[in-house]
C-alpha cells in the first residue's frame, strides 16, 4: 500500500492512498489533481474520504463522483452534499479494494463535526486527521472550544508513537515558528526544523509526520510541560491555572501569532 501527496491550492495536500490499482482519496477539494494522479498511475478510484466540510476539502466531489461512483464517507454530524455514507465516533470503513480498514475517530473542534480515519490494518498505523492536528500545531477553532480541542488532540495523541499523522496542509514550517516562540527550549524540535527546513529546500514534503515527534515537539499535545506554561505566561502575563487553560491561550496567541 501507498500513500502519495498531491498538492492542491496553496498548501493542500490530497491523500491518496492505492495498492497499484485501486486507490482512495482523503478530502480532495479540487478534483484536477486527483483525476491526473488516477490516469498517469493507471488507478481506479474506489472510495473518498472526507473529515470536514470546508471547501478546499471537499470542492471536488461533485466533479469525482460525475465520472466515477464511489463512495464517499463522511462526518454524520456536517452537512456535505455528495458525502454516501455518513459516520461517528467507532464506525468502521471496510474497503476491499484497496484493502484497508479504518476506524472513525469524533474531533470536533475546527469545525463542529470533524471526523478523523485512524488505519487499523496498516503497519505503521496512519491516521488522516483533516484540520485537527497539524505538524507542530492545530487546527484554528472555527466551531469548536478549547475543550473540544483538547479531547480531540488528547484522543490523536493517544494512538501508538509510530502512528504516521497525514494532516491536509503544508503548515509546518510556520507552525515550527510559533513552537520556538511557545517552547524557547526544545532540542528535539530544533532538530525536526532543520530537516523540515531540508525537505521544503528539496521541494519535499514535511508530511507525514508521526504522533511521537508531535508529542516531542508540538507544543499543542505539550500545554501541561512548564516549558510551555512559562512561555505563555510571559506572553499573556497571566499563568494559565491548568493545562486546558494553557491551551486556550496558545490557540489565541497563534491566532495572532
Amino acid at each position: 500500500m501507498d500513500i502519495i501527496p498531491l498538492p492542491a491550492f496553496r498548501d493542500n495536500y490530497i491523500w491518496l492512498l492505492h495498492d497499484g490499482h485501486h486507490a482512495l482519496v482523503v478530502d480532495p477539494g479540487d478534483a484536477a489533481p486527483v483525476e491526473e494522479a488516477l490516469e498517469r498511475l493507471g488507478l481506479s478510484l474506489k472510495a473518498i474520504l472526507v473529515t470536514h466540510w470546508h471547501a478546499d476539502h471537499v470542492g471536488g466531489l461533485a466533479r469525482l463522483l460525475a465520472r466515477w461512483a464511489v463512495p464517499v464517507f463522511g462526518p454524520a454530524a456536517e452537512t456535505i452534499e455528495g458525502v454516501s455514507k455518513h459516520l461517528r465516533e467507532g464506525d468502521e470503513v471496510r474497503l476491499a479494494e484497496p484493502a484497508v480498514t479504518f476506524r472513525v475517530m469524533d474531533v470536533p473542534a475546527h469545525t463542529a463535526g470533524h471526523i478523523a480515519f485512524v488505519g487499523i490494518d496498516l503497519e505503521p498505523g496512519v491516521v488522516f486527521c483533516g484540520d485537527t492536528l497539524f505538524s507542530a500545531g492545530c487546527g484554528r477553532l472555527f466551531e469548536g472550544t478549547p475543550a473540544q480541542l483538547a479531547s480531540a488532540l488528547a484522543k490523536l495523541a493517544a494512538l501508538p508513537a509510530d502512528t504516521r499523522v497525514y494532516c491536509t496542509h503544508e503548515y509546518t514550517l510556520s507552525n515550527l515558528a510559533f513552537a520556538r516562540a511557545a517552547e524557547p527550549d526544545n532540542p528535539e524540535r530544533d532538530a525536526y526544523a532543520l530537516d523540515c527546513i531540508a525537505r521544503r529546500e528539496r521541494g519535499e514534503p514535511t508530511l507525514p509526520s508521526t504522533i511521537g515527534r508531535e508529542r516531542a515537539i508540538n507544543p499543542f499535545l505539550r500545554a501541561d510541560r512548564p516549558g510551555v506554561i512559562d512561555a505563555v505566561a510571559g506572553h499573556s502575563g497571566e499563568r494559565p491555572t491548568d493545562a486546558l487553560a494553557c491551551l486556550a491561550a496558545l490557540r489565541a496567541w497563534k491566532d495572532r501569532f
